[in-house]
């Protein structure tokens, strides 16, 4: 019972997911597309993510395990090359998403302690974030959900307090619609910051850790989602509503601690500090488990070798290892900055084919299936305005999540060339490790 995932761990680590560096570090980037509408792009993309939740929950509900999407794309698509491809290649979108969420988590320690800290300073301790979750992570499902509550406690309590605060000191002016940019950059900005969403698919890698998940997991979803779009609002309303359009972007890189000035002074700006800190520690937290289940769950399905299913150390699989791993070497040898602009088209692609699968076997799931379907529309369109975007802002983003979806496909398709040829051979095909 120890490892057991309650209905409030469920939820925080959807949140802590969720509420990660996104909304610490693309608030500038989002404010640079959609101006003062904002806000109204936050809401976009949390009826994409909502409509994604439905199909999630239902697929979820089904088919209960900790492989989350993973198990959703097995079942949608068969054991195979289509479903392998987008396995591995959401796997490394996880890697990266960790990767960027430990440098955000450095970056914001940092500046507890000097103004201007070194690249190998910032990268040394973005390593050794990662390998301190890790271990946490070891010690099994249940004390991950526990350190996720408290961390979420804490983030979620700053953040309400912050938007609590800062409404009574916005000026309407500034969220007036001519402040606002055209329709066609508020979607824009909706599809940014998506990867501010992505992050609830990760309770469904709880559903194998969870006591009657059919109950559990769709309360677990909707409660998570409903309760991160109403901060985000908030928060973006009292970003919007104390800065400028200029201010915002003069700050880009921290609006939201920025934002806090105001009405809080430096006390605000090093107490939404904190909660960046306490957020892209959860992210970490809650991605690496969700990225260890992911790569576990390949392996399952014979997409990866079986060491990524085998348990290697206390808690830990050989998929959290690796995945710990491959994230210190984005994190020591990659500059991933256009990478990490292509976050959100990863997942929303990711989502696209989940919804796209479910729509096959919808008579196993009892689901809508015009739901489903306009999920699947609505990422397929965020994706295309997405990537226009990104296009025209770094193309070398759009090549780089080009050739991670070919090589992700082109190793599947080898690995699967190696353990047909392995098996008549005579050799074991069988994942022993599981």
């Amino acid at each position: 019972m120890k490892n057991r995932i309650s209905l409030i761990a469920a939820i925080s680590i959807g949140i802590g997911g969720m509420i990660g560096a996104g909304i610490f570090s693309i608030l500038g980037v989002v404010a640079e597309a959609s101006g003062g509408a904002m806000w109204l792009s936050f809401l976009i993309g949390g009826v994409v993510a909502l409509f994604s939740t439905y199909s999630y929950a239902k697929l979820g509900a089904k088919f209960p395990t900790s492989g989350g999407a993973v198990e959703f794309l097995s079942k949608g698509w068969g054991t195979g090359t289509i479903s392998g491809g987008l396995n591995l290649f959401m796997w490394i979108g996880y890697v990266i998403a960790i990767a960027l969420y430990a440098q955000g988590f450095s970056s914001y320690a940092m500046t507890f302690f000097t103004a201007s800290p070194s690249p190998v300073l910032i990268k040394a301790v973005a390593a050794g974030a990662v390998i301190l979750f890790t271990t946490l992570n070891m010690l099994g499902a249940g004390d991950v959900g526990k350190a996720e509550t408290f961390i979420v406690t804490v983030k979620v309590s700053i953040l309400v307090l912050f938007t609590a605060a800062g409404l009574f000191f916005i000026h309407p002016a500034d969220l007036s619609p001519v402040h606002w940019n055209s329709t066609e950059y508020i979607f824009f900005g909706a599809g940014v910051l998506f990867i501010g969403y992505e992050g609830f698919g990760l309770i469904t890698n709880t559903a194998g850790n969870m006591d009657n998940p059919a109950n559990t997991l769709p309360k677990a979803l909707y409660i998570a989602v409903f309760m991160v779009i109403l901060i985000y609002l908030g928060v973006s309303i009292t970003v919007t509503g104390n800065l400028s359009s200029s201010q915002i972007l003069a700050s880009r890189d921290f609006a939201l601690a920025e934002a806090a000035k105001p009405f809080l002074g430096m006390f605000g700006f090093k107490l939404i500090a904190i909660a960046a800190l306490f957020s892209t520690a959860s992210a970490i937290n809650a991605t690496l488990f969700g990225g260890a289940n992911v790569s576990y769950m390949i392996a399952k399905e014979g997409e990866l070798p079986a060491v990524f299913s085998r348990s290697v150390a206390k808690g830990a699989t050989g998929g959290l290892l690796i995945t710990a791993l491959l994230v210190i070497c984005f994190i020591l040898f990659f500059d991933l900055a256009g990478i990490a602009m292509m976050g959100s088209g990863a997942f929303l692609l990711v989502y696209a084919a989940v919804n796209a699968g479910h729509l096959r076997i919808l008579k196993r799931t009892g689901a809508k299936a015009w739901i489903v379907a306009v999920s699947l529309v609505l990422c397929i369109i965020m994706f295309f305005i997405l990537e226009v975007y990104t296009y025209r802002k770094a193309p070398e983003a759009v090549y780089t999540m080009i050739a991670l979806l070919i090589a992700s496909f082109i190793t599947e398709i080898i690995w699967q060339k190696f353990r047909k040829k392995n098996s008549q051979n005579g050799g074991d095909n069988t994942n022993s490790g599981y």
